[in-house]
């Protein structure tokens, strides 16, 4: 299997749930494209969802089936990303000399737990208010997020350990274009230019300030910018404005 299948693999074992492709194996070499296909693990993890929601429309109520795609939707993504969203919730109720080590610890504190119902809450409540033909850009709700952390590991600093170290050390500047290539290629057929801005304009807001807290980014805080992201995008999509 060459590099680009292998990170391939790497990413969409990372970032989901299914069932293929179970690689957890960090190689060097692969890390970097396993990268570059964040945004179309994104775009298809959308599209299951979209694709789910199109064949069950006719069978039930539009309320009980955005449940059904909501809970497709954490069980899909593995609750990954909302873990990272919780330590970093914990970490922001701490001075930021323990903030680092609090995210890292693997029990949640009362405040993680208690913004991540309410932000799962207010997720759960954006699904139902989406109209019907909104669901049709699920898959650039997922991807611009992902982008987004593509962007977020090339250009910001990183300050904890782990992975996301080996692939910022292997990200490339090529592999950076070839994921902003294909992102835009979608985002251009769905007409999701204001998504972009909106996405864009809330990773700057994000890095400012975790910058100025922490000096950069752990994979914590990754987690934390696609949940937000995704939250953001859902309701300028039900606010009209995409």
């Amino acid at each position: 299997m060459s590099k680009v299948l292998k990170g391939f693999a790497l990413s969409l074992s990372m970032l989901t749930t299914l069932p293929f492709f179970r690689v957890h194996d960090f190689y060097k070499g692969i890390n970097g494209y396993a990268v570059m296909f964040y945004p179309l693990v994104g775009f298809i993890l959308g599209s299951v969802l979209y694709g789910v929601y199109a064949l069950l429309m006719s069978y039930f109520p539009h309320f009980h089936l955005a449940a059904i795609i909501f809970a497709l939707w954490v069980v899909l993504t593995g609750a990954l990303h909302l873990d990272g969203f919780a330590d970093t919730i914990d970490g922001l109720f701490v001075p930021k000399e323990r903030a680092l080590e609090v995210m890292k610890d693997p029990h949640n504190g009362g405040m993680g737990v208690t913004f991540s119902v309410v932000f799962l809450i207010l997720k759960a409540s954006s699904l139902v208010a989406l109209p019907n033909y909104a669901y049709a850009l699920l898959p650039l709700v997922l991807l611009l997020p992902r982008l987004m952390i593509v962007f977020c590991i090339y250009f910001f600093p990183y300050v904890s350990g782990g992975m996301s170290t080996i692939a910022k050390e292997e990200l490339q500047s090529t592999q950076v274009f070839m994921a902003s290539l294909y992102s835009l290629l979608f985002i251009f057929l769905y007409n999701g230019w204001f998504l972009l801005i909106g996405a864009v304009v809330l990773l700057l807001l994000v890095k400012r300030f975790f910058i100025k807290r922490y000096g950069g980014f752990t994979g914590d805080i990754y987690g934390f910018t696609i949940e937000v992201t995704e939250l953001l995008l859902l309701n300028l999509i039900i606010l009209g404005l995409a």
